[in-house]
């Protein structure tokens, strides 16, 4: 009958002595669960620096600082600096909401210790305490229950399900394998639950990492960790870089040396070949990106502990939910009465009006419910009395308790009698599991015939169902007088049956309108749940998931991992779950090679949730070891959060896959016009600082004005990306060549035209740099969308293009006007007619680029 092999006697009522349990302490260690410790600041430093993104970024500020070019290198190192410096203080914040999060399962417990009830501190519980359990205490540890009165206990943070459960006293010998959460009469209560009824007493059988609870903490340190898929990109990205920079370098050294015979020329040419190309923007766009999603998704109050975990959540394939918390409100509610011929079902908001009869059945029930309960169900009654009959005299005004009968394995209802203060009868009032209450009143086998068709109605609809029923007694006695029979049914009280109550855990608000956001973005919402199938199938019509079948845990133990693999398609709720089988679903799914979040707030969800591909978790009624595993926690427990991070997720790489193809485009013509000189043997047109000040162009827009872009209209009315789509996909790499290609035949092209007309070398350069800067905000409009027109992308928002547009252009009038300008960069003068040609070669390029578009958003969109 033990929880963990130990072999302790049946325990004596006076429970340990103090010397006893300080041995225990010293031997087994405090009553704490497993857990890891917060992310110091330089554990959150150190993560950070090690992430590609932030390597790249300060390996070419060093690259930069080892050429010579001191004020790039510093621009540089100024950027990473201060993107550094934004994530950890994002990730500092999340982590110290995190510990304000906290919430241990139960800071103090009442224990009887040398035949005396005291209280002392949960952590100092050990084996063999006697504990003393009241209602509305949270259980410190494992226990057996050696005494019960009427104890009922919440379990849904290891179950899933949200109906309390049953507890009694072991009744022969208990195989361990049976003492698990979840179920009625079990003789055992686990650590982390909530007793919402009665009382007991509880020898501990185990603490600390030994119990259920603490198990599941355990275990997830065996669970690997899967890296973001923007991180493993990210890494493959910095050696494409690192080797296609240096590839480059090498070959217009050596081409450069073999056709002028200058070899040193080659090197510095070569070297500063590779300082225009080195696209030291990657790097800095996907901190900012990242750094900037965790922001704006904060304001919607979702706390992400993993930058990077925005952005997989857009390319989710499978969203696993739980029920309980998460679908549901976690909380009952009365949603049907039925008192003869009189039916209610209320909605999510008031009804117009509660028939009598429906009023009298509520009434009677909350006789038989606590003044002051802690039991869900019976809170229902009197949130149901509060807001659809306040208007009436409450049934408890003129009555006092006078005896009560508790739930018992042989009739399972909750009996109390109520003695008026006017001298009236006593009331008598049951409720209860149907049949139950059928037994009380003594119902002929015809009308219980009647009534056991409507208690199956009501449960296909997924109501737990009450019956509940009322009788008058004459007081057995004077006032105190303990006469009462030992129980209802010997008492001879002539019990009417009043009708039957159906109660359910209600959808969240807005649930549905969520689900149905998320199958029209492709995405497979799974609900996944320890109820009854039957209970879970009308959440699951109710949520409006799709399905074609629902799987329960004794079928699914049955399949090997292969036979689950394939199960597991088509499949949107999973039924009579247990936490282990969570992590079996999940790792299902990613074997079909989906990407799969998965959200929860329970400590069953934990091992799910460290599994899946991104971790979800509820803040507020979450519990410390599921928000240890995710990356992302909502912290208003809102499902609809999960969406709005999803399209959020979406945005941000529609978005980061623009700024890179532009980052590409655009380093294209810059390259080109290196390149072009030293080729043909013209004068060199572009010197460091020319160089410096596009760069000072590119760095802000790409990283501020594509990270500001507002969604694609379809964001959320396409499927999600293959898991295996590269950041640079074919079609990207191909649209941003051909953009710039462009771009260079326009810079080019104004460059030999000045060349042929005989202009001076300074006013050739002028015209070249003005074309290259005006094209380059024509890139930068083109990339702004992947489909919309012109029109569209001016009606658009983005006041950081227009402001970028409103700064580039008076600073560049300013660098080909005011002569210590066009000294500094060695420009000659340029006429009206030149401006307007270089206007016109940028206005050629964006017209082409949106008349090319039309052929090539269906690939980009890919």
């Amino acid at each position: 009958m033990m929880a963990n092999g130990t072999d302790e006697a049946a325990p004596d009522r006076r429970g340990l002595s103090a010397t006893q349990a300080a041995e225990r302490l010293a031997a087994d260690g405090p009553n704490e669960l497993p857990r890891n410790k917060g992310r110091s600041f330089l554990r959150i430093a150190r993560d950070i620096l090690l992430e590609p993104m932030f390597a790249l970024l300060l390996a070419a500020g060093i690259i930069y600082l080892a050429l010579g070019d001191r004020g790039e290198a510093f621009i540089l190192m100024v950027f990473a600096t201060l993107s550094i410096g934004i994530a950890i203080a994002q990730e500092s914040r999340s982590e110290r909401m995190l510990e304000s999060l906290r919430d241990l399962t139960a800071p103090e417990a009442t224990v009887v210790r040398d035949g005396i009830r005291q209280r002392i501190r949960a952590r100092e519980v050990v084996r063999g305490d006697l504990l003393a359990i009241g209602e509305g205490e949270r259980v410190p540890a494992d226990a057996e229950v050696v005494w019960a009165q009427d104890l009922m206990a919440d379990e849904s943070l290891l179950t899933g399900e949200s109906v309390p459960v049953r507890k009694g006293v072991a009744q022969g010998e208990v195989a361990p394998d049976d003492l698990h959460p979840g179920g009625d009469d079990i003789p055992f209560v686990f650590s982390g639950t909530l007793a919402v009824r009665g009382q007991a007493l509880a020898c501990v059988r185990a603490t600390g990492a030994a119990t259920e609870i603490g198990k599941i903490g355990t275990a997830l340190r065996e669970i690997e960790s899967v890296p973001p898929r923007l991180t493993i990109q990210t890494r493959r990205l910095v050696a494409i870089v690192a080797v296609a920079g240096l590839s480059v370098t090498l070959a217009m050294v050596i081409l450069f040396g073999l056709l002028r015979g200058d070899w040193l020329h080659a090197v510095l040419g070569g070297i500063a070949l590779g300082m225009s190309m080195l696209p030291e923007e990657f790097p800095l766009v996907l901190t900012v990106f990242m750094v900037m999603g965790a922001w704006r998704i904060s304001r919607e109050r979702v706390l992400t502990r993993r930058a990077a975990a925005i952005e997989t959540l857009g390319a989710a394939t499978v969203l696993c939910t739980d029920k309980t918390g998460t679908l549901t409100e976690n909380r009952m509610r009365i949603v049907e009465l039925r008192a003869g011929d009189t039916v209610l079902r209320a909605s999510r908001g008031a009804p117009d009006g509660v028939p009598d009869a429906a009023a009298s059945l509520v009434e009677c029930g909350l006789l038989a419910c606590a003044r002051d309960p802690f039991d869900p169900m019976e809170q229902a009654f009197y949130a149901f009395r509060d807001a659809h009959l306040a208007h009436r005299p409450h049934p408890h005004d003129d009555r006092a308790p006078s005896h009560e009968w508790g739930l018992s394995p042989q009739l399972l209802a909750v009996t109390k009698a109520w003695s008026s203060t006017s001298g009236d009868d006593d009331i008598v009032a049951a409720k209860g599991a149907p049949e139950a209450i059928f037994r009380l009143c003594r119902l002929d086998e015809a009308h219980a015939a009647s009534l056991h068709r409507e208690v199956e109605e009501m449960a296909e609809h997924g109501l737990r169902v009450l019956g509940v029923a009322c009788a008058r007694a004459c007081a057995p006695g004077s006032p105190g007088e303990e006469c009462w029979p030992d129980t209802p049914e010997a008492g001879g009280f002539a019990f009417e049956f009043v009708g039957l109550v159906g109660l359910a855990d209600p959808l969240r608000a807005h649930v549905s309108d969520a689900v149905a956001e998320c199958r029209s973005a492709g995405i497979q919402v799974v609900m996944i749940t320890g109820d009854h199938p039957v209970t879970a199938r009308a959440i699951a019509q109710q949520a409006g998931l799709e399905h074609s079948g629902v799987l329960t845990g004794a079928e699914l133990e049955a399949m090997s991992d292969e036979e689950l693999a394939a199960a597991v398609e088509g499949v949107g709720v999973f039924a009579r779950i247990a936490p282990i089988q969570k992590l079996r679903i999940v790792q299902a799914f990613k074997a079909r090679g989906e990407v799969v979040a998965m959200t929860g707030d329970g400590v069953n969800d934990a091992p799910s949730l460290k599994a899946a591909d991104i971790a979800v978790a509820m803040g507020q009624r979450g519990t410390d070891v599921a928000r240890e595993a995710a990356s992302i926690v909502l912290l208003d427990d809102d499902f609809l959060s999960i969406v709005r991070t999803i399209r959020l997720g979406r945005r941000i790489y529609d978005n980061l896959r623009k700024a890179m193809g532009y980052i590409v485009a655009l380093h294209i013509p810059i390259g080109g016009m290196a390149l072009l000189p030293l080729l043909t043997g013209m004068p060199i047109m572009f010197a460091p600082i020319h160089i410096a000040f596009l760069e000072m162009v590119i760095d802000p827009v790409c990283s501020v004005v594509f990270e500001a872009e507002s969604e694609e209209r379809n964001i959320m009315r396409r499927p999600p990306r293959a898991p295996d789509t590269p950041l640079f996909s074919r079609a990207l790499i191909g649209w941003a060549m051909v953009q710039g290609f462009l771009a260079l035949v326009a810079a080019a092209g104004m460059y030999l035209l000045g060349m042929l007309r005989g202009s001076e070398e300074q006013d050739v350069r002028a015209l070249a740099f003005v074309t290259l800067v005006l094209t380059n905000l024509a890139l930068v409009a083109v990339n702004r969308s992947f489909a919309s027109s012109p029109l569209d992308l001016i009606r658009r928002p983005n006041p950081a293009f227009w402001l970028s547009v409103a700064v580039v252009v008076p600073l560049l009038a300013v660098t080909v006007s005011w002569r210590p300008a066009e000294t500094l960069f060695d420009f000659g003068d340029l006429s009206l007619g030149d401006v307007a040609m270089c206007a016109g070669a940028a206005l050629a390029v964006f017209v082409v680029l949106e008349a090319l578009k039309g052929f090539w958003h269906r690939r980009l969109a890919e």
